[in-house]
């Protein structure tokens, strides 16, 4: 996934725009903003919803979803090499996601981005699109009051 860029006056018209993953700041950024939200997840109360739904273990789903986001950012596609298309959905169907889990795993991204001094102009464009995805993975309906 890229962003939209037009090159200006003083750069080629044939240089590529940065790719998300560029502009996280590669692998060690990608890697430590995925083991920040991991450790809010596996420290805060407020995330215990969505934490229970992963293995005791959080070491699998750091790599996993490390993994997943180089190739969703425009980076190496290490997932897709390792286990084929992400199939996200399909993947997700066991767990039970309603909008209450939706807006928990959000919550805990945008903490995690600004805890690792993400700028906050690419942390509002990732949650516009982490807000999709998850909104998307919805398989359970909410419970209404």
């Amino acid at each position: 996934m890229t962003t939209e860029h037009t090159p200006t006056a003083t750069e080629p018209a044939d240089q590529q725009p940065a790719s998300l993953y560029d502009m996280i700041g590669g692998a060690g950024k990608l890697r430590e903003l995925v083991d920040r939200f991991y450790d809010l997840m596996d420290l805060e109360p407020q995330f215990s919803v969505i934490r229970a739904l992963h293995p005791t273990t959080l070491d699998g789903s750091r790599d996993k979803f490390y993994w997943f986001l180089s190739g969703w950012s425009g980076g190496p596609d290490l997932y897709i090499e390792q286990f084929g298309h992400p199939r996200l959905r399909a993947r997700h169907l066991p767990y039970a996601i309603a909008s209450p889990e939706r807006d928990q795993w959000l919550r805990c991204m945008a903490l995690a981005m600004q805890d690792v001094g993400m700028e906050e102009g690419l942390q509002e464009h990732l949650l516009t699109s982490f807000f999709q995805t998850a909104d998307w993975m919805r398989n359970k309906a909410d419970i209404q009051p």
